[in-house]
């Protein structure tokens, strides 16, 4: 098992510097510069890349931003004045991490009643309106939802709040739409599962031997039928835990999106690499914390990648 998560520690390591290597790259063959629409002066922009290093060989840039952050320092924004990339992180992340555990719980819970519902009454009306749901979840983009939400709950009915982020009650209508394509996802993966764990021979043992219907389906397919569901939790608890830009700003919250979104538009390098590269982060460890958790849940795991 150490050798097991060992490997998979060093891929992730490996993962994560090759990201940094790309985005910063990349971020440099961004049209402009920080300071084009600021209507600086030539002499003035000069001095301002000069001060950020700007002027200097890219492959040194390289080396001294890649040193700052085995320091974890993610530099200093270039718009927002007097702040650091960190402290942007710091504020705004808790609001998109609360809002995304609301998110979460909600998806992963009902997304697996109704996978197994759907499973246990296929071919009936109680399989169709599942399935009716998560196809409708997997293909109505989360800001889509968020706006119909606003509009049913909100503006028609008025009984949810439509925007900002100051209690509970906030939290409802964007967490379900955030909530509903993961919800979608993990029911649609569930209920594959277990239609195929039912032709597992060991279940039609269990059968054979009297073991009531409802103890082979939660003693024995359930728990062999979530092992595919937790191959995708990695990526999804990224995502959905960093928020979304579009639903962040559909619904007023002060999360990640709002600056990255100005970043990306204004050139600000280090809070587009800062940012970018947080969320890389994230979703290399959560990936990480899941092929571990596997690895533990299932031995063939672990011997497969020997």
């Amino acid at each position: 098992m150490l050798k097991y998560i060992i490997k998979r520690v060093i891929a992730a390591v490996l993962t994560i510097w090759v990201l940094i290597t790309i985005v910063f790259f990349l971020v440099r063959l961004m049209p402009g510069t920080p300071f084009t629409s600021a209507k600086l002066t030539p002499e003035v922009a000069a001095n301002m890349e000069a001060y950020y290093g700007f002027d200097k060989p890219l492959i040194v840039q390289y080396l001294v931003y890649m040193g700052n952050l085995l320091q974890g320092n993610f530099g200093y924004s270039m718009k927002f004045t007097n702040r650091t990339v960190n402290d942007i992180i710091g504020e705004t992340f808790p609001f998109s991490a609360d809002l995304g555990i609301r998110a979460l719980v909600l998806a992963v819970s009902i997304g697996l009643v109704l996978g197994i519902i759907s499973a246990r009454n296929r071919g009936k009306k109680l399989d169709f309106f599942c399935v009716i749901i998560a196809v409708l979840g997997t293909s109505i983009p989360d800001f889509i939802m968020g706006a119909v939400l606003q509009y049913l709950f909100g503006i028609r009915w008025g009984l949810l709040p439509v925007a900002k982020y100051e209690g509970i009650e906030y939290t409802i209508l964007p967490a379900c739409a955030l909530a509903f394509y993961t919800l979608a996802s993990v029911s649609r993966i569930m209920r594959a599962s277990m239609l195929e764990v039912t032709q597992q021979d060991y279940i039609k043992t269990a059968r054979s031997k009297g073991v009531s219907d409802l103890r082979v389906t939660y003693k024995h397919q359930i728990r062999n039928a979530i092992m595919p569901v937790m191959t995708v939790l990695g990526p999804t608890v990224a995502s959905v835990l960093t928020g979304t830009f579009v639903l962040e700003s559909i619904f007023a919250i002060p999360g990640m999106g709002k600056y990255y979104v100005e970043s990306v538009s204004n050139n600000d390098y280090s809070m587009v690499l800062g940012m970018t590269i947080f969320y890389g982060i994230f979703l290399v460890t959560c990936n990480l914390i899941v092929d571990i958790l596997y690895g533990v849940a299932d031995p063939r795991v672990r011997i497969g990648k020997r």
